[in-house]
């Protein structure tokens, strides 16, 4: 292709990017602006205008996916395939390094990479080689000391320390070092830093690099640690030419060590850098990218810039007040129904939310409805590791002889039951026929069991017993919350303290949520409730859901959501507390990437884009009163439309009968029930209805109760029965 055919279809600012002089360029790229198709059309303007070879050029994208889909790109505008050309993901890249200089990097030829699964493993071996407590120095806990350290840029002859707790990681981090040392391992935190110390050990290597790499191209900026940033810089020169592309303003990653300060700090490390801005939006409306423009303004110390695009303003952004997480689940289900009644396709819709957890009552609202999803990059709830050891638990405490719950959760969370000893248990079983519980309580009384392994056998049979006799007379929701809080699954994942352990938290809670959302008949005994809620949790997890690759709706988290772009999303949750999360409103920095992740979120949407919230919210356990997030007060009023209902008010005026709730204007309702009537629940007993408002499925009763005061219900869930 000739250099001047790649220039045509570019906006002034992307031609500016991809025909910049050979010097240090920042391309900060907004949302939607085109920014892989600078960086292809770049590489490609390399190449031919300036006669560049592949060979000279570096390309970095931070996933596998990036990197195959700009080498296609590339040789599809040059119609040919590139013959040398280093593309790839920093790890990738740094792994092709070591594979070529083994011994420089300090390994020998044939060195193995550790995958997490195995990295902890190891590490939890270290801490027993210690004599530690894993209660206190918990293995995933020190896997994130250990990975922060590398990805800081700091081997254990790096660290000094003034704490007696990190003394102790600190010889945790030193063992496991040695350990893969001998081993011949490296995990995927010491790629980067054994080829970083590669280059800074060996100058000649080093200098053969700069010297090879003319051009340096790094997407995705924002997201690069303290180590990948230091690789970049050690690998500059005043000869060699380095482009990065970011958006400050999608920095969403601080939690697992991205810097977004690393922007800044290239501008000062490299002084003759030409700043290009790419705003021109090739994806969303006009109300869309109004609405994250005016909301990123109130994020302090920014580089700047502002979406707009050249299309139509499009439809304002709906924002729909629930009156509870059921009500919010169904009012988006239904709009999801209605755009499938159009001929639209349902691959087209995204629901975004900010917690897991959230996707359980959004999930059962697209299966009530039948419409098909996917949950994107995730499992769905009743599927998740952490709900399917709570339930093992609950398994267990109706029947012992259940041997695939026994196995999921006897060492879970660990109490020194090893492979050896399981191995016995199962080999008793088989032969006397018997199931692992009564295999256990066979060898523990002829004594058959090692000391050790006998205690831990013992307490955990202790365990279930006590949990059994101790929620004999609790409801379902404390059944379920006493199991997660007193089998320790909780307190496991407390001790972890990483973002994926804070997840399953809230998972485990909003379990309680789930168990006190069933119900049943008044005259139901607890054990056949559990009974059915566990029956009702199997049948879910059991349901397949689409594959990634039907028509169905896309669930995920906005983390998730990074990088894709849907016509119509659904932001759910948009309320304080939630989105922004407790834990970051009153941390500045913390609230701040809150809100750069609400942005990207919002410029997720192409066409049409709902913020949902409820005023009441069951979550993670318990109910709290919702109010729309700060973040929706923050975007200004002329991009919003208020969705309400169609309805109509009515209140009883006295106790005296009323006409029927199917008399309402513009109401579907058969059910019968009528304003002022006696009715019966299964959890708040006797009361009588006040009021009624909305339609269909979306009525609200209000129901004054004899025991337990004046509740607002949803009637498609409230299954109230006519006193007569």
């Amino acid at each position: 292709m000739h250099a001047d055919l790649l220039l045509e279809g570019l906006n002034e600012r992307q031609h500016q990017a991809v025909t910049a002089p050979l010097t240090d360029v920042l391309i900060l790229a907004g949302a939607g602006s085109g920014k892989t198709r600078v960086l292809t059309h770049r590489i490609a303007w390399l190449i031919q205008a300036h006669q560049q070879s592949p060979y000279e050029i570096l390309a970095v994208t931070f996933t596998n996916k990036a990197a195959a889909e700009m080498r296609h790109r590339i040789e599809d505008i040059m119609g040919t395939p590139l013959q040398g050309m280093w593309v790839g993901t920093f790890h990738g890249l740094a792994h092709r390094l070591l594979r070529m200089h083994p011994q420089a990097a300090g390994l020998n030829e044939g060195f193995q990479i550790l995958d997490s699964d195995d990295q902890l493993r190891l590490i939890k071996r270290v801490i027993k080689t210690l004599n530690l407590d894993e209660k206190q120095w918990v293995p995933r806990q020190a896997q994130s000391y250990i990975n922060g350290k590398k990805d800081n840029g700091l081997t254990p002859a790096d660290i000094v320390v003034n704490h007696p707790v990190e003394t102790t990681w600190l010889k945790i981090y030193t063992l496991y070092q040695e350990q893969c040392q001998r081993s011949n391992l490296i995990d995927f935190a010491e790629l980067l830093l054994r080829a970083y110390q590669l280059w800074q050990k060996n100058p000649d290597i080093l200098a053969s690099y700069q010297q090879r790499f003319r051009h340096v191209l790094v997407d995705e900026f924002q997201d690069t640690n303290a180590i990948q940033y230091a690789w970049v810089k050690l690998l500059s020169t005043p000869t060699n030419h380095i482009m990065i592309v970011g958006d400050d303003d999608q920095s969403i990653y601080g939690w697992r060590g991205a810097k977004i300060e690393n922007l800044d700090r290239f501008l000062q490390d490299f002084k003759e850098t030409q700043v290009i801005r790419l705003e021109q939006n090739y994806r969303s409306t006009g109300h869309i990218l109004k609405a994250a423009n005016s909301l990123i303004v109130h994020n302090p110390e920014r580089m700047g810039k502002a979406l707009w695009t050249e299309g139509q303003d499009g439809e304002h952004i709906s924002v729909y007040a629930a009156f509870n997480e059921l009500d919010e689940a169904n009012f988006i289900a239904g709009r999801i129904q209605a755009w499938r009644d159009k001929g639209k396709s349902l691959a087209d819709v995204a629901i975004l939310y900010r917690s897991n957890a959230q996707s359980r009552v959004l999930e059962e609202a697209m299966m009530h409805q039948q419409v098909p999803y996917y949950i994107y990059g995730g499992m769905r709830f009743f599927d998740r590791q952490e709900i399917k050891d709570a339930t093992s638990y609950l398994r267990l405490i109706l029947n012992r002889h259940d041997d695939s719950a026994f196995e999921r959760v006897v060492n879970t969370p660990a109490r020194g039951i090893g492979s050896r000893t399981l191995d016995q248990i199962r080999e008793a079983s088989r032969i006397h026929r018997v199931s692992l519980w009564q295999s256990c309580q066979e060898l523990l009384g002829a004594a058959q069991l090692a000391g050790r392994s006998a205690s831990s056998i013992g307490r955990f049979l202790d365990l279930i017993n006590q949990l059994a006799s101790s929620t004999q007379a609790l409801s379902l929701a404390a059944t379920v919350e006493y199991c997660i809080h007193h089998s320790g699954l909780r307190g496991m994942y407390l001790q972890e303290r990483s973002e994926k352990a804070k997840a399953r938290v809230e998972n485990l809670e909003e379990l309680v949520s789930a168990a006190e959302a069933f119900s049943m008949p008044e005259d139901t005994e607890a054990a056949g409730e559990l009974n059915s809620f566990l029956g009702y949790a199997a049948l879910e997890s059991g349901e397949a859901q689409a594959s990634e690759h039907q028509d169905a709706v896309q669930m995920m988290t906005m983390h998730a959501a990074k990088g894709l772009e849907f016509p119509l999303v659904f932001i759910a949750g948009f309320e304080e507390n939630m989105f922004p999360t407790l834990r970051s409103v009153d941390q500045p920095q913390k609230l701040n990437e809150e809100r750069r992740l609400c942005y990207v979120g919002i410029t997720r949407a192409m066409e049409k884009l709902y913020f949902t919230y409820a005023e009441n919210r069951r979550i993670y356990g318990r109910t709290q009163l919702g109010g729309a997030s700060r973040f929706l007060n923050e975007i200004e009023d002329q991009h919003l439309e208020h969705v309400r209902m169609r309805t109509t008010v009515t209140r009883a005026a006295s106790a005296k009968p009323a006409a029927t709730l199917s008399q309402s204007q513009d109401s579907d309702n058969n059910s019968g029930l009528r304003l002022g009537q006696r009715v019966s629940h299964v959890k708040f007993g006797l009361g009588m209805i006040l009021q009624s408002e909305g339609v269909g499925e979306q009525t609200r009763i209000q129901v004054k109760f004899e025991q337990n005061g004046t509740k607002w219900l949803v009637q498609a869930y409230a299954r109230l029965t006519p006193v007569l």
